[in-house]
């Protein structure tokens, strides 16, 4: 069956979110390592990331959920992906756990895809399934149509596989390293790597 859609995680998949956790320890008042070390916990444990809290035994910072992105912290394979996906007459969405502020980031970075949307939106979070049968409602496709990218395996790879999607396993960051691709699914190391399995040719040039 012939893809019609993908849709892209944001963290680590589309975003280096080093900076991103940065800002997060300092609204802590934590020590970047201190917060990379929990992290590190609910990756060993499975578990939501914020769960590092917990694991710190401090309060999550009340102005976490208004930290973004910034279009610096797109890794350098992003834009390029989303154009050479888009020029071969796919839908291109994204879709994360992300808070309304973050989705509205996405909307406003100029990003060549057509739908933006997320756990804020859809009243649902990662990795139930019905996350990504929601994604395939807003393609109008049937779910083998449907293809996910994203760097975590029990958030993005496992649950797209369920849902009847194409689930892309992108090793980079902490989660996509530390996981292994489970064997449906496509490994890959990076997002240059995805049109050419989808067919989508050579490079767009400027």
């Amino acid at each position: 069956m012939t893809l019609r859609a993908v849709f892209f995680d944001v963290g680590e998949t589309l975003v280096d979110e080093e900076r991103y956790w940065r800002a997060v320890a300092h609204a802590a008042e934590l020590g970047p390592h201190v917060v990379w070390a929990a992290l590190g916990k609910t990756i060993e444990r499975g578990e939501e990331h914020w769960a590092l809290w917990d694991h710190l035994g401090v309060e999550r910072p009340s102005t976490s959920d208004e930290l973004v992105y910034s279009t610096d912290d797109l890794y350098p394979d992003a834009f390029d992906c989303l154009e050479r996906v888009r020029s071969c007459g796919m839908l291109v969405g994204v879709a994360g756990n992300q808070s309304a502020a973050l989705e509205d980031w996405v909307k406003g970075a100029a990003l060549p895809i057509d739908v933006v949307t997320g756990s804020a939106s859809l009243g649902v979070r990662k990795p139930d399934v019905r996350f990504f049968a929601r994604l395939v409602e807003l393609a109008h496709a049937e779910p083998a149509e449907v293809a996910y990218v994203g760097d975590r395996v029990d958030n993005d790879v496992l649950p797209a596989l369920e849902a009847g999607l194409v689930a892309f396993h992108l090793r980079r960051g902490p989660w996509g390293r530390l996981q292994r691709t489970p064997a449906r699914a496509i490994a890959i190391e990076s997002l240059a790597e995805v049109p050419a399995h989808l067919g989508c040719g050579s490079p767009v040039t400027a």
